[in-house]
């Protein structure tokens, strides 16, 4: 039977691994972890880890910057981009409303490339890779039209029967009916529908039952 010898400061669980063989010899040098590539092999969720986990009353306005998840991903070659990132949205007759953007180049050549897989409207967000390529990540959006000039963001909240308008955070007495349908669109009687402007008479409109 072999003898099993405890260091001085070593614990049992040390010892044990070391003379099964499985310890670090002294003066080892750890284990380094293995280095990034220069340049991912395939194209990341760009959203992942961006949205709050609180209850969807009030968050939604702000997850409306980025979608959650992504409908349609590309990577495009667009050599006349500057910048490193750009968010648009596409509207549904086809036009382009730029969120975020470096320069005012053409972003035709994105939204070519997601269109091939993706209708109209989605939001997008692309990221530059390396060089002229740039990964593009989308999700379709529910875009309504309605005349508001009272502000840009709107919730409407039915519960009970009772509904609740706040516009910009301030309670409001306004009828909105294209919010009214969006909301009755869902199932059961309670519902919670936020709207935020994306260009003049454009909404991205966001509901959920409650």
């Amino acid at each position: 039977m072999g003898f099993l010898r405890r260091r001085k400061d070593e614990t049992l669980n040390e010892m044990l691994l070391r003379e099964a063989g499985l310890g670090e010899s002294p003066g080892t040098p750890p284990a380094q972890p293995p280095s990034e590539p220069a340049f991912p092999p395939a194209l990341a969720d760009p959203y992942v880890g961006t949205y709050p986990a609180d209850p969807p009353s009030g968050s939604w306005l702000r997850a409306m910057a980025r979608p959650s998840s992504a409908d349609a991903m590309v990577v495009v070659r667009a050599p006349l981009l500057a910048g490193d990132e750009v968010d648009f949205v596409t509207l549904p007759g086809g036009d382009v409303i730029v969120d975020a953007e470096e320069g005012d180049a053409d972003l035709s050549p994105l939204a070519d490339a997601l269109e091939a897989t993706l209708s109209a409207p989605y939001r997008a967000h692309a990221q530059r890779q390396r060089g002229d390529l740039w990964g593009v990540a989308a999700t379709r959006i529910d875009v309504r039209s309605f005349s508001c000039d009272a502000g840009d963001e709107i919730e409407l909240v039915r519960l009970g029967g009772r509904l609740k308008l706040t516009v910009d955070g301030a309670s409001s007495s306004l009828r909105i009916p294209e919010l009214e349908r969006a909301g009755e669109e869902q199932p059961g009687e309670d519902y919670d529908v936020c709207a935020a402007r994306i260009d003049g008479d454009f909404w991205e409109i966001r509901a959920a039952a409650l």
